[in-house]
């Protein structure tokens, strides 16, 4: 038997230094950009709020 997650990983680009950064796409805690600290994903209780431009959704 396979069990598929829902939850994927997201490639994210910053709005603020273009910098692209891959992250969890139900984060429990709020995800800042490494580069300069800008806010990426809010977590909501379930799926995130997300802040920031997705280039992919990594499988």
């Amino acid at each position: 038997m396979n069990k598929e997650t829902k939850s994927k990983f997201i490639k994210l680009r910053c709005n603020k230094c273009k910098n692209e950064q891959i992250i969890f796409g139900k984060a429990a805690s709020p995800v800042k950009c490494l580069v300069c600290g800008d806010l990426l994903l809010e977590p909501t209780g379930g799926k995130s709020k997300i802040k920031a431009r997705v280039l992919e959704v990594l499988e």
